[in-house]
């Protein structure tokens, strides 16, 4: 089992910048393939980016060249730098995990953290 927590969020204006966190437990950090997805409402969750175990890393169009997705596996977190933010990111955001390759597919990841609401005023 994979516990994951994700903190980070919060009320920002249009242009800022923001670093959310997810710290995981419950497995070796290192083997595991992490993603951010994100879930605004009315909407579906779509995925914002993955990281490999080796830190090899995809975005969404949406986020490229704004967002950006480390992991520090001494501290077994992965974190995402979210700068320039727009109201349209205004979101759940969700960490998820699993083992193996990175996946884009949401029912690929069993692990999933509650997530935090970032809201971005315009």
């Amino acid at each position: 089992q994979v516990q994951l927590v994700e903190s980070g969020g919060g009320l920002v204006q249009a242009g800022d910048s923001l670093r959310l966190s997810c710290a995981a437990s419950g497995r070796t950090f290192s083997t595991l393939s992490m993603a951010w997805f994100r879930q605004a409402p009315g909407k579906e969750r779509d995925l914002v980016g993955t990281v490999s175990w080796n830190e090899n890393t995809y975005y969404a169009d949406s986020v490229k060249g704004r967002f950006t997705i480390s992991r520090d596996n001494a501290k077994n977190t992965v974190y995402l730098q979210m700068n320039n933010l727009k109201p349209e990111d205004t979101a759940v955001y969700s960490c998820a995990a699993k083992t193996m390759v990175p996946s884009t597919q949401i029912r690929n990841y069993p692990y999933w953290g509650r997530g935090t609401q970032v809201t971005v005023s315009s």
